[in-house]
Protein backbone atom coordinates (compact mmCIF):
# COMPACT_ATOMS: atom_id res chain seq x y z
CA UNK A 1 0.00 0.00 0.00
CA UNK A 2 1.57 3.38 -1.15
CA UNK A 3 1.38 6.24 1.34
CA UNK A 4 0.05 10.09 0.53
CA UNK A 5 3.76 11.68 1.36
CA UNK A 6 4.79 15.08 -0.08
CA UNK A 7 7.23 13.33 -2.38
CA UNK A 8 4.71 11.59 -3.96
CA UNK A 9 2.15 14.50 -4.33
CA UNK A 10 5.11 16.66 -5.97
CA UNK A 11 5.87 13.49 -7.90
CA UNK A 12 2.21 13.62 -9.18
CA UNK A 13 2.27 17.31 -9.80
CA UNK A 14 5.47 16.65 -12.36
CA UNK A 15 4.10 13.92 -14.07
CA UNK A 16 0.90 16.24 -14.21
CA UNK A 17 2.64 19.01 -15.81
CA UNK A 18 5.00 17.52 -17.60
CA UNK A 19 1.78 15.52 -19.55
CA UNK A 20 -0.06 18.84 -19.49
CA UNK A 21 2.78 20.81 -21.66
CA UNK A 22 3.07 17.70 -24.07
CA UNK A 23 -0.70 18.47 -24.93
CA UNK A 24 -0.24 22.19 -24.73
CA UNK A 25 2.47 21.89 -27.02
CA UNK A 26 0.96 19.17 -29.50
CA UNK A 27 -2.28 21.76 -29.84
CA UNK A 28 0.65 25.30 -30.20
CA UNK A 29 1.79 22.79 -33.35
CA UNK A 30 -1.41 22.28 -34.56
CA UNK A 31 -3.00 25.09 -34.49
CA UNK A 32 -3.62 27.57 -37.88
CA UNK A 33 -2.19 30.74 -38.11
CA UNK A 34 -5.02 33.01 -37.34
CA UNK A 35 -8.73 32.06 -36.94
CA UNK A 36 -10.33 35.04 -38.43
CA UNK A 37 -9.48 37.45 -41.24
CA UNK A 38 -11.48 40.23 -43.27
CA UNK A 39 -9.63 42.30 -46.11
CA UNK A 40 -10.13 43.55 -49.38
CA UNK A 41 -9.22 41.97 -52.37
CA UNK A 42 -8.10 43.17 -55.58
CA UNK A 43 -7.67 42.20 -59.04
CA UNK A 44 -10.00 42.47 -62.49
CA UNK A 45 -12.79 43.13 -59.61
CA UNK A 46 -12.59 44.35 -56.46
CA UNK A 47 -14.32 43.36 -53.26
CA UNK A 48 -13.97 42.17 -49.94
CA UNK A 49 -12.59 38.97 -48.77
CA UNK A 50 -13.51 36.99 -44.56
CA UNK A 51 -11.33 33.89 -43.74
CA UNK A 52 -12.41 31.62 -40.82
CA UNK A 53 -10.79 28.35 -40.23
CA UNK A 54 -13.07 25.88 -38.81
CA UNK A 55 -10.23 23.05 -38.18
CA UNK A 56 -6.40 23.36 -38.20
CA UNK A 57 -6.04 23.50 -41.95
CA UNK A 58 -9.41 23.94 -43.51
CA UNK A 59 -10.93 27.61 -44.02
CA UNK A 60 -14.35 28.76 -45.31
CA UNK A 61 -13.75 32.13 -46.80
CA UNK A 62 -16.53 34.43 -48.25
CA UNK A 63 -15.94 36.98 -51.18
CA UNK A 64 -18.42 40.00 -52.25
CA UNK A 65 -17.03 41.68 -55.35
CA UNK A 66 -18.38 44.13 -58.13
CA UNK A 67 -18.05 42.90 -61.30
CA UNK A 68 -19.20 44.15 -65.19
CA UNK A 69 -21.20 46.68 -63.51
CA UNK A 70 -22.96 44.09 -60.65
CA UNK A 71 -21.78 42.14 -57.64
CA UNK A 72 -20.55 38.65 -57.30
CA UNK A 73 -20.66 36.36 -54.16
CA UNK A 74 -18.43 33.44 -53.69
CA UNK A 75 -18.27 30.90 -51.36
CA UNK A 76 -15.27 28.46 -50.83
CA UNK A 77 -13.94 25.71 -48.65
CA UNK A 78 -10.10 25.75 -48.99
CA UNK A 79 -7.02 23.37 -48.00
CA UNK A 80 -3.99 25.33 -46.59
CA UNK A 81 -0.61 23.27 -46.29
CA UNK A 82 2.43 24.96 -44.85
CA UNK A 83 5.36 25.72 -46.62
CA UNK A 84 8.17 24.28 -44.27
CA UNK A 85 10.99 25.89 -45.28
CA UNK A 86 9.28 29.63 -45.23
CA UNK A 87 7.99 30.84 -42.19
CA UNK A 88 4.41 31.83 -41.79
CA UNK A 89 3.65 31.03 -45.69
CA UNK A 90 1.10 28.73 -46.50
CA UNK A 91 -0.19 27.42 -49.93
CA UNK A 92 -4.08 26.73 -50.27
CA UNK A 93 -6.54 24.96 -52.70
CA UNK A 94 -10.09 24.52 -52.46
CA UNK A 95 -14.03 24.76 -54.10
CA UNK A 96 -16.96 26.28 -54.12
CA UNK A 97 -19.76 27.88 -56.05
CA UNK A 98 -20.61 31.77 -56.79
CA UNK A 99 -24.01 33.64 -57.56
CA UNK A 100 -23.55 37.12 -59.11
CA UNK A 101 -25.98 39.96 -61.24
CA UNK A 102 -24.87 41.74 -63.99
CA UNK A 103 -25.09 44.06 -66.65
CA UNK A 104 -24.66 42.09 -69.75
CA UNK A 105 -23.34 45.06 -71.68
CA UNK A 106 -20.16 45.31 -69.51
CA UNK A 107 -19.38 41.51 -69.93
CA UNK A 108 -16.97 39.62 -71.72
CA UNK A 109 -20.11 38.14 -74.29
CA UNK A 110 -22.10 41.65 -74.34
CA UNK A 111 -25.03 40.06 -75.75
CA UNK A 112 -27.68 42.75 -75.07
CA UNK A 113 -28.83 45.26 -72.46
CA UNK A 114 -30.05 42.61 -70.08
CA UNK A 115 -29.50 41.76 -66.62
CA UNK A 116 -28.61 38.40 -66.32
CA UNK A 117 -27.82 36.33 -62.84
CA UNK A 118 -24.53 33.70 -63.37
CA UNK A 119 -24.74 30.80 -61.03
CA UNK A 120 -21.39 28.31 -61.41
CA UNK A 121 -18.98 26.73 -59.60
CA UNK A 122 -15.39 27.94 -58.42
CA UNK A 123 -11.86 26.55 -57.77
CA UNK A 124 -8.84 28.14 -56.31
CA UNK A 125 -5.20 28.15 -55.43
CA UNK A 126 -3.09 30.54 -54.01
CA UNK A 127 -1.15 31.01 -51.45
CA UNK A 128 -0.99 33.36 -47.85
CA UNK A 129 1.56 35.04 -46.15
CA UNK A 130 1.27 35.78 -42.21
CA UNK A 131 3.41 39.37 -41.81
CA UNK A 132 5.68 38.48 -38.32
CA UNK A 133 4.75 40.18 -35.41
CA UNK A 134 1.42 41.92 -37.03
CA UNK A 135 -2.04 41.13 -37.47
CA UNK A 136 -1.99 40.85 -41.09
CA UNK A 137 -1.84 38.66 -44.03
CA UNK A 138 -1.22 38.92 -47.76
CA UNK A 139 -2.32 36.60 -50.17
CA UNK A 140 -2.07 36.09 -54.17
CA UNK A 141 -4.70 33.43 -55.38
CA UNK A 142 -5.84 32.39 -58.54
CA UNK A 143 -9.51 31.77 -58.63
CA UNK A 144 -11.42 30.13 -61.91
CA UNK A 145 -14.77 29.51 -62.23
CA UNK A 146 -17.51 27.54 -64.78
CA UNK A 147 -20.99 29.69 -65.14
CA UNK A 148 -23.63 27.30 -65.74
CA UNK A 149 -26.32 29.76 -65.51
CA UNK A 150 -27.03 32.90 -67.08
CA UNK A 151 -24.12 32.37 -69.23
CA UNK A 152 -22.60 28.62 -69.39
CA UNK A 153 -18.68 28.88 -69.87
CA UNK A 154 -15.40 28.82 -68.27
CA UNK A 155 -14.14 32.23 -66.72
CA UNK A 156 -10.27 32.40 -65.86
CA UNK A 157 -9.84 36.18 -64.97
CA UNK A 158 -9.95 35.81 -60.94
CA UNK A 159 -6.44 35.81 -60.03
CA UNK A 160 -6.69 38.70 -57.09
CA UNK A 161 -4.56 40.19 -54.46
CA UNK A 162 -5.61 40.23 -50.49
CA UNK A 163 -4.58 41.83 -47.30
CA UNK A 164 -6.56 40.83 -44.65
CA UNK A 165 -6.67 41.79 -40.66
CA UNK A 166 -6.60 38.59 -38.90
CA UNK A 167 -8.06 37.78 -35.52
Amino acid sequence: MRFITIQNINKMIKKGLIIWLIIFSAQLLKAQFYYNGIGLRGGLFSGITYKKFIDSDIAIEGILQTRWHGWEAVALLEHHRKIPSASGLWWYYGYGAHIGFYDRRYTLWNVDSQNVMLIGVDGIIGIELLIPETAFSLGLDWKPALNITGYSGFVADGAAFSIRYTF
